[in-house]
């Protein structure tokens, strides 16, 4: 992939996280790595090879005994079919190819092994992406990228199928963090190693008040109580199984054995020839 195209700056990125790692602040990681430990405890399996790919390995030892723990990388140290679990922790939204990291997790497991990722999704941060978009408008009449675009994920779901995964689940949940003023988010930002470094971020310091300006609007848009103002993250949690023949398949188009008006006891009608069925989008 050529540099022009990325959407990260993988040297930067680096930076941010090393930096992040001598003064941590990574409540958002451990509250992800508690909700892992929770929905795995809800499978009715028994992982003896996991592996567990995350920006931050300090944070996930002793977790899962005997887990290979490796830092995030365009290319992953994963030896093909050796683990039954791998977990991909907050670090997929900074991927400039998901699904071709999601490839690198599948191939590694093992017949029916999972795979488990969470990520920010696209609601994260939209306090902040708003008022620095405000605020530099306001100043300098443009804009430059400084909050990482983040997916949606109605649009992650199929990531799954097209890596081969069985079984695929997208789903999510928002978390409201307050805070005492838009510096001290920003500084939270940067101890969890999700500072700006887009590709595309410009490279010129910023208009000395640019900050200011955007905290100001922050506080007056984004009210929290007690003075304080609000940050939504959104976390993603991406669920898909390698498959196996003892996992449930959908049933040929076709083969169904009865009718759904038969089950619903409902009248079924023909629609008329010449009235077309209208789907409503509205």
């Amino acid at each position: 992939m050529s540099r022009t195209r990325r959407l990260t700056d993988p040297e930067a990125l680096a930076r941010n996280r090393a930096r992040a790692a001598r003064a941590p602040a990574l409540f958002l990681h451990e509250a992800v790595a508690d909700e892992i430990e929770e929905r795995l405890a809800e499978v009715n399996k028994t992982f003896t090879a996991p592996a567990i790919v995350t920006p931050f390995p300090d944070l996930w030892e002793g977790r899962l005994p005997g887990a290979t723990i490796m830092p995030e990388a365009e290319t992953l140290p994963l030896a093909p079919g050796a683990h039954d679990l791998v977990i991909h922790a907050l670090a997929l939204h900074w991927a400039d190819d998901p699904v071709g990291q999601i490839i690198q997790c599948r191939r590694a497991l093992r017949p029916d092994g999972l795979f488990m990722a969470a990520m920010f999704g696209g609601r994260t941060l939209a306090e902040l992406r708003a008022v620095l978009a405000e605020a530099e408008a306001a100043l300098t009449g443009g804009l430059s990228p400084r909050v990482l675009p983040m997916a949606e994920i109605r649009d992650l779901g199929g990531l799954l199928q097209r890596a081969g995964l069985a079984l695929p689940v997208a789903d999510g949940s928002a978390r409201a963090v307050t805070y005492r003023d838009a510096f001290h988010l920003m500084h939270d930002l940067r101890a969890m190693g999700e500072g700006n470094a887009l590709a595309a971020r410009h490279r010129r310091p910023p208009p000395r008040a640019l900050f200011a300006e955007a905290a100001r609007r922050y506080a007056e848009a984004f009210p929290a109580p007690q003075g304080r103002i609000r940050a939504s993250f959104e976390t993603i949690f991406l669920t898909g199984w390698a498959p196996h023949e003892s996992q449930q398949q959908p049933l040929r188009p076709g083969s169904a054995a009865a009718r759904l008006a038969d089950v619903l006891g409902a009248e079924e009608r023909p629609l008329p020839a010449d009235k077309p069925a209208t789907t409503r989008g509205d």
